[in-house]
């Protein structure tokens, strides 16, 4: 169990002249979210359209591919929140990947085994067969409840059923606090921005519906969103539907709090286009987890991992995500998104 003494004078002085920062101890654990870009297996289901997944698409190499790819991602995992906490993240969210079977050699690998993750996983509708999933420290992070919400959407045209990704929720005591995790991959921008915005206004109204019934059972709820919602933290499915707010004092009763729309004003991205930036990759927390009582877990910071090594550094995509998969091949990259995360923080004697 870690215990990290932050000594974080301006941040306690923003919330109260009477506190002494100086003079306590605060215990902080990370949740991450990371799109894993692509994240199958070398077997072709024949239930999925997995053969169209980058991987299935080599003529050669696919095992020794495979084994560097998932390398690449369990180093990622591990260093996300390490500076702050010396430690791995308590709770990541996944997306993309295509079944539990690459999870179960994510979390073996060398890198993270010692860790001992758990896996929360459903098999999703897609048709690709990519899911979302959660990992969990078993030492950390117990689940309790968890269950999916399937998002039923129709082609605008022909009206057709359009399969997607399940929103996943877990319910679960972080040591000894209840909390909610939800995630999240919604559809893509696909055929146009435009186009496609009502799909991710159905995700976000999914989303809703989870926290309403989540809040009308525990009105305090400690609930945290996660996800690549192809979405910016302004657009509509954020900001009208979710309702969220980029001030915590802002943040009403059941409200919920977005700290990924200050970062999006100020120019920062976890996924790059045509030389433009997006924010799709984003955390959102309720209002109780903004509560200035430490003596259970409360939001501190949000950031995006954008380390060097994940970024491209030559050539005509520099600066952007350091992918796997580029120009019908494998890059010996890591993702074309960067991961997100969130330290949630207590006091402690």
């Amino acid at each position: 169990m870690n215990v990290f003494k932050l000594f974080l004078s301006l941040f306690f002085l923003s919330i109260t002249s009477s506190c002494n920062a100086q003079d306590k101890k605060f215990k902080i654990h990370t949740i991450a979210f990371y799109n894993l870009e692509n994240l199958f297996d070398t077997i072709n289901d024949p239930l999925k359209f997995d053969e169209y997944s980058p991987i299935m698409e080599l003529k050669t190499n696919r095992t020794s591919v495979y084994q560097h790819k998932i390398k690449n991602m369990a180093r990622v995992l591990s260093e996300i929140g390490k500076d702050a906490t010396k430690n791995t993240p308590a709770i990541i969210g996944v997306c993309e990947v295509e079944n539990r079977n690459v999870l179960e050699d994510l979390v073996n690998d060398t890198t993270l085994i010692k860790k001992d993750y758990g896996i929360v996983h459903y098999n999703s509708p897609d048709a690709r067969g990519i899911d979302v999933a959660l990992l969990y420290q078993k030492s950390l992070f117990t689940p309790i409840h968890s269950k999916t919400y399937e998002l039923k959407i129709y082609d605008d045209q022909t009206r057709e059923r359009i399969t997607t990704r399940d929103q996943l929720l877990v319910s679960g005591k972080l040591e000894d606090d209840l909390i909610y995790i939800i995630v999240n991959h919604w559809p893509s921008r696909r055929g146009g921005e435009a186009r496609s915005r009502p799909k991710r206004v159905a995700a976000a109204k999914l989303n809703k519906r989870i926290i309403d019934s989540l809040q009308a059972e525990d009105p305090y709820a400690k609930i945290v969103i996660m996800g690549d919602l192809n979405d910016n933290p302004n657009n509509a499915s954020l900001k009208d539907v979710l309702k969220t707010k980029r001030k915590r004092k802002k943040v009403g009763n059941k409200g919920l709090y977005n700290p990924f729309e200050n970062f999006f004003r100020d120019g920062l991205g976890t996924t790059a286009y045509r030389d433009s930036w997006s924010l799709f990759d984003q955390i959102i927390v309720s209002k109780p987890l903004l509560d200035r009582d430490y003596s259970s877990f409360r939001y501190y910071k949000v950031g995006v991992f954008n380390k060097n090594y994940i970024i491209t550094s030559t050539g005509k995509y520099k600066g952007y995500p350091f992918r796997s998969w580029s120009d019908g091949g494998f890059s010996n990259g890591f993702s074309d998104h960067f991961p997100v995360y969130l330290y949630l923080i207590k006091e402690v004697e």
